[in-house]
């Protein structure tokens, strides 16, 4: 768990400012989102399934095209220049990658080839790239072990530990994670923040986490923003955002009295006062 929050001087590195996302020319499904990341910050970006996360974050990375979204109003910003309409890779060069929800490791490779594949835009030279591939196998002891295995036949805790890996191999500035606790254990999911909390501080790499596991992400997080049916409904300091009472009684299951039933927290929903 993180014991502070950033400083707040920070350099702003990333600047969503009020995006509207269309589908398909007819659907909309943001609707005037803004948000930050700071440099060296982790920023939680939390709601439940369709409340826009990965949506937000695909426009950030210029993903959306490839499923015919748009970003039809506002800007993305990148250390002051616009980059909404700039070609994917060219984003990555410049230090920002996601990780896709769902993990998307090449399963036919292993999980070493699979790591350098993150660094195919890189031009550095052999030795540097061996030696990220050394810091990143310091950060995932585990992938070490399974170097020589086929990626697919790997656990899925693994390969969402190669997922990150093979980003962190491109030396990005900022990491986009989409929903890294889906479809891991408990135990798992507390291992993948440890990590991620570590390649922030090591690492200096700031990171925009999309995530439905409101508790954890707020343990690990130094901002939150939720998200509710595309649009931003709150935002703050994790640390705040935990004690919250509204956030503890729609995303941790949780009112004043103790832990709610979902019965009762899905009938207060109804009550929620951004709605209003």
């Amino acid at each position: 768990m993180l014991d502070s929050a950033p400083d707040v001087t920070a350099e702003t590195l990333l600047e969503v400012n009020n995006i509207e996302v269309i589908y398909n020319h007819v659907i909309l499904v943001l609707k005037g989102v803004s948000l930050s990341v700071p440099k060296c910050g982790i920023t939680a970006l939390l709601g439940g399934n369709g409340a826009g996360k990965t949506t937000t974050l695909k426009a950030i990375s210029n993903l959306l095209h490839s499923e015919r979204g748009e970003v039809t109003k506002g800007s993305v910003k990148y250390k002051g220049e616009v980059v909404q309409d700039l070609d994917p890779a060219k984003l990555v060069k410049k230090g920002v990658i996601q990780v896709m929800e769902g993990r998307h490791c090449f399963g036919h490779l292993t999980v070493e080839e699979n790591l350098l594949t993150g660094a195919y835009t890189r031009g550095d030279g052999k030795a540097a790239i061996e030696a990220d591939l050394e810091m990143v196998y310091n950060y995932f002891p585990r992938l070490r072990e399974r170097r020589r295995s086929q990626a697919g036949y790997t656990s899925g805790g693994e390969q969402q530990m190669c997922a990150i890996g093979r980003a962190l191999m491109s030396r990005p500035e900022t990491i986009l994670l989409d929903e890294p606790s889906m479809g891991l254990a408990p135990q798992l999911v507390e291992q993948i923040f440890e990590i991620v909390k570590a390649v922030n501080e090591g690492e200096g790499v700031s990171f925009l986490l999309a995530e439905q596991n409101t508790n954890v992400a707020l343990r690990f997080a130094h901002y939150g923003y939720i998200l509710e049916s595309g649009r931003v409904v709150m935002d703050g300091p994790a640390a705040e955002l935990r004690e919250n009472p509204d956030v503890k009684e729609f995303y941790l299951g949780m009112g004043d009295d103790g832990r709610k039933s979902f019965r009762d927290v899905r009938s207060y929903r109804r009550r929620k006062r951004w709605l209003s």
